[in-house]
C-alpha cells in the first residue's frame, strides 16, 4: 500500500495565504486515488489555535468517505501551548486516534515539552525546520528514543545547502528521517537514498497544495529495488507509527 505521509486538510484561519486558509479534500484525493495511493497521513493547516484545528481535522476524517485509509498528526505550536502540549496531544492521540505530532519552525523553535510529549505517547515528530539544520544534532542526541520526521529533505525553499547538511544527518543519526514532499533537486533525493539508505525517506507530497501523481513519479523515477521502493512509498512510515496504530487500534475497539 502507497502512502502519502504529508498531506494538509481542513481550515486555517490566518486569511493570507492558501497554508492557512483551506486545505480541501476533493481534488486531492481524486489526484491521490488516481495515482494508486492508498492511504494517507493527514496535518491539520496553520491555525492560531492548534487544539481548534486538531479537532476540526478530526471531525472531516470522521465525515470524508476518500477511499484512502486515514491517518493523523496533531499539530502543536511551541510557543503558545506551551505548558500544555502533552494536554493538546494526548487529546488527539487518545480521543481522536491521531498517531504523531506535527509542529513549524514558521511558528517557533521545537521544544523540550514537545520532544518529551513525543517521547511520553511513543509518536514520532514532524518537523518542519524550514532550513535550520544544526539544532537537529541536538534534539536527535537528547531524545534518541523519538523518531525525528524532517520534510521536504530540511527546506521546502530548495535550499540546496540546507538539504545537503539534512543527509548528514541523517546517515548519522538512526532517529532522523525525512520526507520527500516537495523536493525539486531529484539529486539530492538520489544522494539522500544512496548515503543514508532507503529505509530513512518517506514519501509525501505536501497535497492538496502539490499533486500527489508527479510527487509520486520522483519515487519511481529513482529505480529502486521493489523492496527499497516499497519502504519508501509506506514500509517506512508503518515502522515510525506501529506503537502509535496499535494503541489506536486498541481505542477504536
Amino acid at each position: 500500500m502507497i502512502i502519502d505521509c504529508h498531506c494538509h486538510a481542513g481550515k486555517g484561519d490566518g486569511l493570507t495565504g492558501p497554508w492557512n486558509t483551506d486545505a480541501p479534500l476533493g481534488r486531492y484525493v481524486a489526484r491521490a486515488r488516481a495515482a494508486g495511493i492508498g492511504a494517507v497521513n493527514f496535518l491539520p493547516a496553520f491555525h492560531t489555535n492548534y487544539g481548534q484545528a486538531n479537532r476540526g481535522l478530526a471531525r472531516l476524517m470522521a465525515r470524508a468517505r476518500p477511499g484512502l485509509k486515514m491517518f493523523a498528526f496533531a499539530f502543536v505550536h511551541a510557543k503558545r501551548d506551551a505548558g500544555r502540549v502533552l494536554d493538546v496531544v494526548r487529546t488527539a492521540v487518545q480521543q481522536y486516534g491521531f498517531i504523531g505530532i506535527k509542529c513549524h519552525r514558521h511558528d517557533a523553535r521545537l521544544t523540550r515539552e514537545i520532544c518529551e510529549a513525543g517521547r511520553a505517547l511513543g509518536v514520532p515528530i514532524l518537523y518542519d525546520v524550514t532550513g535550520e539544520i544544526a539544532p537537529i544534532e541536538l534534539y536527535a542526541r537528547e531524545y534518541r528514543d523519538v523518531a525525528f520526521i524532517i520534510p521536504h529533505l530540511g527546506s521546502f525553499v530548495d535550499d540546496w545547502a540546507a538539504q545537503l547538511q539534512l543527509i548528514d544527518h541523517l546517515t548519522r543519526h538512526p532517529n532522523v528521517f525525512t520526507d520527500t514532499a516537495g523536493v525539486r533537486r531529484f539529486d539530492l533525493l538520489v544522494e539522500a537514498v544512496r548515503r543514508a539508505g532507503p529505509g530513512k525517506v518517506l514519501f509525501g507530497s505536501d497535497g492538496p497544495y502539490l499533486h500527489p501523481g508527479i510527487e509520486l513519479a520522483k519515487i519511481r523515477a529513482l529505480g529502486l529495488s521493489p523492496a527499497h521502493e516499497r519502504a519508501i512509498l509506506g514500509g517506512n512510515f508503518l515502522k515510525l507509527t506501529r506503537a502509535a496504530r496499535a494503541r489506536r487500534e486498541r481505542i477504536a475497539a
